[in-house]
């Protein structure tokens, strides 16, 4: 039984270091959701044990380094003979967030969290120090549907993908990417992803068209649907056209909001050809004065709300579309000043003025350097 224990301290820190800490774990009255943050310098980490009956459970560390369980238990155990007590546990969501994790011990927890019945796995301001240990043949990949990854920064530059690719089981179906330190992947080493149908590669502005294409991996999504690509540095919706299909990409819907588009491409750059699969266009706070040259020839949603669109576009200037979203811009708010050149704020109307162009960013950036003073 004292080698269970030391399998769950993988899922769940629970070593008992002070008794005088302050509670930092709340579990509400339904037992279902349960929220943790360690942000004492010795946190007792055994007040996490209230968390073991909860569905939904997030936990925080302040930063701290969690080296020190690699002393105290042993990541490289095999969880099997205690596979029916982590089946037990109810949780289907956890987030894990503000640490610097060693890999041994993160690979140690997936390895542990392949037996539980988790289905959606947040990161967030995380620091994965080491290289990630290849999947033992005995060991079973983690069944997720929704992988999302704030913030988080691997040793081990753009192969990270790959590395944690291999403990995952491939019915992975949502992936979220923000904040990525390295957001284009050493694709030769990507394996497919079969059943992905959502992928958001939001908030990272310093993707461009050019980087979309390396982040994308050509053929590496077959089953895409929604792609979201909020605040990322895109430039035209021409050139994200040019984009997917290089990557071999067909969404049916495709968010571009919260970039500073342009309404003309390049009149150098080849004229692309959007696929017939996208239905659904996201163009809102973009910015934008006028409707965007090159737009696909029909859509079933267009989203040019929040933007600074001062008259109705004409017919001939729109796709064939059956739900057009034009409000928030100043040609139906009288009285909106009109925008003024170098200005991304003149001419947005009220109703929009709290979503900037900038607000797409959805994590905090946490500072994990000098937090390994843990003991």
């Amino acid at each position: 039984m004292e080698r269970a224990s030391c399998l769950l301290l993988l899922l769940l820190p629970l070593v008992h270091v002070s008794a005088t800490t302050p509670e930092p774990c709340e579990l509400d009255d339904e037992d279902f959701r349960c929220v943790c943050n360690f942000s004492e310098p010795h946190p007792d980490w055994s007040e996490a044990f209230q968390c073991v009956s909860a569905v939904e459970v997030e936990i925080r560390v302040g930063g701290l380094s969690l080296e020190p369980f690699l002393t105290r238990v042993d990541p490289d155990a095999d969880p099997r003979q205690y596979a029916d007590t982590i089946k037990a546990l109810r949780v289907r969501r956890l987030t894990v967030g503000a640490a610097q994790v060693p890999a041994q011990l993160l690979v140690g927890a997936l390895r542990v969290l392949a037996y539980s019945r988790l289905q959606e796995l947040t990161l967030e301001d995380l620091e994965i120090t080491g290289t990630m240990p290849p999947l033992p043949l005995e060991a079973t990949g983690l069944a997720l549907s929704s992988l999302r990854l704030h913030n988080v920064s691997w040793a081990t530059g753009r192969s990270w993908l790959a590395e944690l690719q291999q403990w995952l089981k491939p019915g992975l179906k949502v992936l979220s990417i923000a904040q990525a330190h390295s957001p284009a992947f050493s694709c030769e080493q990507v394996r497919a992803f079969p059943a992905l149908t959502s992928l958001d590669l939001s908030d990272n502005p310093g993707l461009g068209e050019r980087g979309l294409i390396a982040a994308l991996c050509p053929h590496k999504f077959p089953a895409l649907q929604n792609l979201a690509l909020r605040n990322t540095g895109m430039e035209t919706p021409t050139g994200v056209c040019a984009a997917l299909a290089a990557a071999g990409v067909q969404p049916h819907s495709l968010d571009l909001s919260h970039n500073s588009l342009r309404a003309t491409a390049n009149p150098s750059a080849p004229r692309c050809m959007w696929s017939s699969a996208l239905n659904s266009l996201n163009l809102s706070f973009a910015g934008l004065e006028q409707v965007p040259k090159g737009l696909p020839a029909k859509l079933r949603v267009l989203d040019l709300s929040c933007n600074r669109l001062n008259r109705r576009p004409r017919p001939d200037e729109l796709p064939q579309v059956d739900n057009l979203a034009l409000d928030g811009n100043p040609f139906l708010v009288p009285g909106t000043a009109l925008p003024q050149e170098g200005s991304m704020n003149s001419g947005v109307v009220p109703a929009c003025a709290r979503s900037t162009l900038s607000v797409g960013v959805s994590g905090t950036l946490v500072l994990l350097q000098g937090a390994r003073g843990f003991a």
